[in-house]
């Protein structure tokens, strides 16, 4: 009875030693789901565009009608351009984006120097809440 319990029992306990053993385990093993070069790939697109936007906002701050704009506000222009990078990334998409729509318009004619200056303060007013609310 013995012999007989070992040998049902011993059988398949070899099989599956053994077709443990014999599978590789690349086989068994899982790829992932996304290949780490395409995180990489989009880590290195997401930071050019934050770098892009951030300089494109920093231009737009820093140019002459932006300036004399926050002069007759009284704002200080340092402390915009320090705040800037603490802004996340929707954020600074949007800022970015309409910054550089005001600047088409008012190359293209279609704003005057006091519809661009109202934009700006808009801009540089929406970067320091949300600065200070943070």
């Amino acid at each position: 009875m013995k012999k007989s319990l070992l040998l049902f029992l011993g059988f398949p306990f070899a099989f599956l030693f053994t077709l443990a053993f014999a599978i590789p385990r690349s086989a068994i093993a899982q790829d992932h789901v996304v290949a780490p070069s395409d995180i990489q790939k989009d880590l290195a697109a997401s930071s050019s565009a934050r770098q892009k936007n951030e300089t494109q906002l920093e231009n737009f701050v820093s140019s002459p009608e932006a300036q004399r704009a926050m002069k007759s506000a009284h704002l200080d222009a340092g402390q915009v351009k320090n705040a800037i990078p603490n802004l996340n990334d929707e954020e600074l998409a949007d800022l970015s984006a309409r910054a550089q729509k005001a600047q088409e318009d008012f190359a293209a004619g279609k704003l005057s120097d006091r519809d661009l200056i109202i934009i700006l303060i808009a801009i540089v007013a929406l970067i320091l809440i949300i600065v200070a609310v943070r």
